[in-house]
């Protein structure tokens, strides 16, 4: 018997309470070989669900089968990363011509780790972006995400530390432009 195919759709509200469990579950597994207990309880503080991205219609579920499997999106707004709950949002519209879309909110369930569904997101995102004129991307990296971006053919730029949540959580952005 062969396994589902990936499939996708638009994230809804309806969606939320499956994928806060998702992205609490991916804070806390995925990133244990790269923070410490200290740093992935921070995490929390800057990561997790942002409903803008819901409401906008750029935040996609990756389905296998009928499970959830993972989400992520892309805004074109100027928020980098972070959650409804983490201080520093801009809700402005970037200019398509001058500044770059931004991959957000990205989170794959543990249990489908490395199946595909990053990259999945990957694609739809540029793609998305690409058709509405972008022709940039950004995006800020957990060190569990490094590895997937640049094999997206994404650029390190700039290595910073956030300490919102207590413990400095350190973070690669990352640039591509889009063919």
């Amino acid at each position: 018997m062969t396994e589902p195919a990936l499939t996708h759709r638009l994230a809804t509200r309806d969606d939320l309470p499956v994928l806060k469990g998702i992205m609490d579950a991916a804070i806390v597994e995925l990133q244990k070989p790269f923070l410490n207990p200290e740093q992935i309880e921070s995490s929390r503080a800057i990561m997790g669900l942002d409903t803008q991205l819901v409401d906008d219609g750029t935040y996609f579920v990756i389905l296998f089968g009928d499970a959830i499997a993972g989400c992520g999106g892309w805004s074109r707004r100027a928020t980098l990363y972070g959650s409804d709950h983490t201080s520093g949002r801009d809700a402005h519209l970037l200019d398509p011509a001058k500044e770059p879309a931004r991959i957000r909110a990205m989170y794959t369930d543990p249990g489908f780790a490395r199946r595909g569904v990053g990259t999945l997101i990957m694609t739809l995102c540029e793609d998305a972006a690409r058709a509405e004129g972008f022709g940039r991307m950004e995006l800020m990296a957990t060190m569990a995400g490094v590895p997937l971006y640049r094999a997206c053919g994404y650029e390190a730029v700039d290595l910073v530390s956030d300490d919102r949540g207590g413990a400095p959580v350190p973070l690669l952005r990352m640039i591509k432009a889009l063919g």
